[in-house]
């Protein structure tokens, strides 16, 4: 007599053998599957190494080197050692580290500005879009308006002596001392914009449940803007700053080069301007290429502190 555990046993083999050759086909679908997802990728990492990560090692290799494009020679730290004993490399840096100043007057009024939009002022639409507005034009066509507005009869000292203050008006793009907070003063006016539309998406953002019941509670319009909105965009307000202090670090070669072109004296002299002037006018490869990966360090540090600022616990409960 046959045994029934044998029977089913004998009857569940050929169905489990058919499962596990139905099981392994269905896994190396999938594998194959995310194979073929990231082969989509592949075009994309290509193009970022050759668009971002080739650049990157070659200036880091050639600022080791000196001489011009078609013929370099090793020199080792040379260049490091020249430029941080060249004055116009010094000076140009300390322009970048004082148009750092901007950026906390830059942030303030941004944050004001967004504020009192964000109240629903009537027409806030068209102030938003008439204050964005100088965000989006070329800086090209920004340095040359300023060049003429600024001159020492241009339009702002026209001004200032038609309300009997032309004690106070100066040669803004000729003096030493004025250039580079010119320079800054036009970068501010150009990065506003930026600063209102970003907080103000983040105001817009934020649960309108918190700010009614603060209201109920009895809490006066400072109050509401100081203890409840403006802590709740603090990311915002973080990746403002950060994103700031890399472009008057790294994006002001245009105003300064269609402004004073590094004048007068060097006193308006930035990094940037510093880095084209001897790599591409005087042909000094090898400086160019150090004081640019110096700007790349300065720039990398600004970065890992806003990296670090989002990496906090907390960071997400503030969005």
């Amino acid at each position: 007599m046959t045994d029934p555990a044998l029977v089913r046993s004998s009857a569940a083999a050929p169905w489990g053998a058919a499962a596990d050759e139905r099981v392994r086909p269905a896994g190396a679908r999938k594998r194959r599957r995310q194979l073929w997802s990231y082969l989509f990728v592949v075009p994309a990492v290509l193009g970022m190494g050759f668009g971002f990560v080739f650049p990157l090692v070659t200036v880091v290799r050639n600022s080791f080197y000196a001489g011009s494009f078609y013929k370099l020679s090793f020199v080792g730290f040379d260049n490091y050692r020249f430029i941080f004993g060249d004055d116009v490399f010094i000076r140009s840096l300390t322009n970048n580290f004082r148009l750092l100043l901007t950026v906390p007057f830059m942030t303030i009024v941004a944050l004001l500005v967004a504020v009192i939009l964000n109240d629903g002022i009537r027409g806030w639409k068209v102030y938003r879009s008439s204050i964005f507005l100088p965000y989006i034009l070329p800086a090209a066509g920004i340095g040359l308006t300023f060049s003429v507005f600024l001159q020492f009869n241009g339009g702002l000292n026209t001004f200032l002596r038609s309300v009997g203050l032309s004690s106070i008006a100066a040669d803004w793009l000729g003096s030493q001392t004025w250039a580079i907070w010119s320079v800054g003063g036009v970068v501010v006016w150009q990065q506003l914009g930026f600063g209102v539309v970003v907080f103000l998406a983040a105001l817009l953002s934020l649960p309108p449940e918190v700010t009614e019941a603060a209201r109920i509670d009895g809490a006066s319009w400072w109050q509401l803007q100081t203890k409840i909105h403006v802590p709740q965009i603090r990311t915002a307000i973080e990746f403002f700053m950060v994103t700031e202090a890399i472009t008057v670090l790294s994006w002001v070669f245009t105003y300064v080069y269609v402004l004073t072109l590094g004048g007068p004296g060097n006193s308006s002299s930035v990094m940037e301007f510093y880095i084209w002037k001897n790599g591409f006018a005087q042909g000094s490869v090898g400086l160019a290429n150090a004081a640019a990966v110096v700007v790349l360090l300065i720039a990398s540090v600004l970065i890992a502190i806003y990296l670090r600022l989002r990496a906090r616990p907390d960071a997400g409960a503030r969005l």
